[in-house]
């Protein structure tokens, strides 16, 4: 596809419709992608668009301030989600492992209390075994 082709694919008027300028959109991704990345024009409208809705969560976080004037700490706050991802996804990964680990302890013991009652119901049915034989004795002597 062209580059005319990829331009005709999204009109002008979407343009307007985007909450940054695409240029700069543009231009930031380049200088993040790899030199030998092509970026498809849809591509470029819809980080456009993602980048908005991101700001838009960001201020709604904001919004739930009780004060006038937002301060840095407060858009720190808000914005941890997006900053932070690596670190949040690690201790996703730690919380996952620990309960994998969890639910070994917790099938390690019930295992354990399985072979602890058969043992007890060995036990109880030899000598439920006995007691039945010394009845049966006794009831024909």
């Amino acid at each position: 596809m062209s580059e005319e082709e990829m331009i005709d694919e999204f009109p002008e008027e979407d343009e307007e419709k985007l909450p940054f300028a695409k240029a700069e959109v543009v231009r930031l991704m380049k200088e993040n992608l790899d030199d030998d990345k092509m970026i498809r024009e849809r591509v470029k409208v819809e980080m456009n668009k993602f980048l908005g809705e991101v700001l838009k969560n960001v201020c709604k976080q904001l919004n739930d301030y009780p004060y006038t004037t937002i301060e840095y700490e407060m858009l720190k706050e808000s914005t941890y989600p997006y900053t932070n991802i690596e670190r949040i996804n690690q201790e996703k990964e730690r919380i996952l492992l620990h309960l994998e680990a969890i639910k070994a302890d917790c099938n390690a013991l019930a295992m354990d209390v399985q072979k602890t009652l058969k043992l007890k119901d060995v036990v109880e049915e030899d000598k439920f075994a006995s007691f039945t034989a010394s009845m049966e004795e006794e009831e024909e002597e």
